[in-house]
């Protein structure tokens, strides 16, 4: 079998040159690029490194040398979310969002992060997600707005008047249907990422709309991979 010789950019050659100038051994050059050894002396011939890089010490390497790798690894590593986004909205611009690919999306949405038992219960920290299940909710089924309960879990630093009003813009539901907020006792221990809108619990009292979206999530899964037979506890 052949294998496809990989293509570099000629940018990257360049950088290498540069570097190759600057002090970098081989070996640095290899953890940077993620380069073969082989494949950068083909681009380095004629191309020697200076004398006075070969008596670093490893402090001196670490103040003078190893900024400058992580700058060109962190840029790459930029570079190649650039291309995973472009890629990603090529891709999500050829789909067709239509009602059966939403109540898909929901039903799978609900799956992974809902309740399994009594009426409708979703929860995140992600305004985006929390704000996608509940526009896709109404949109897939006919819902009652009256129904709609909100409860946010809050940490000692949030502002609850602020938070409040802010999913309730986003979520298109009234402060007057926000139940009681659950405020976290702070943690001397537990250390933990800050965030604006602390965890919405999104709840919608219909036992059988609950339902009706999970056995979707089921038949859905069920006919993609076939049917798993899951022990119980």
């Amino acid at each position: 079998m052949v294998r496809n010789k990989k293509v570099w950019d000629k940018n990257i050659k360049e950088k290498v040159k540069l570097l190759r100038k600057e002090g970098y051994s081989y070996g640095q050059l290899t953890e940077v690029t993620g380069a073969a050894k082989s494949t950068l002396f083909s681009w380095l011939k004629g191309i020697e490194r200076p004398k006075r890089f070969a008596k670093y010490s490893a402090s001196e390497w670490a103040r003078k040398i190893q900024p400058l790798a992580v700058k060109m690894l962190k840029k790459k590593r930029q570079e190649r979310i650039k291309q995973i986004i472009s890629l990603a909205q090529k891709e999500v611009g050829k789909l067709k969002i239509e009602k059966d690919f939403k109540k898909a999306i929901l039903s799978i949405l609900y799956w992974a992060e809902g309740n399994k038992e009594g009426g409708v219960h979703f929860a995140n920290i992600d305004p985006r997600i929390v704000f996608l299940f509940v526009s896709l909710l109404r949109e897939c089924y006919e819902v009652d707005e009256s129904k709609f309960r909100i409860r946010l879990h809050l940490h000692y630093y949030h502002r609850e008047r602020e938070i409040k009003t802010f999913w309730s813009n986003l979520l298109k539901i009234p402060l007057s249907q926000f139940n009681k907020t659950y405020r976290k006792h702070r943690s001397k221990e537990k250390t933990f990422r800050r965030n604006f809108g602390g965890i919405c619990f999104v709840k919608y009292n219909s036992v059988c709309l609950r339902e009706q979206i999970l056995q979707y999530a089921y038949f859905l899964a069920e006919s993609i991979i076939g049917k798993v037979n899951v022990p119980v506890a």
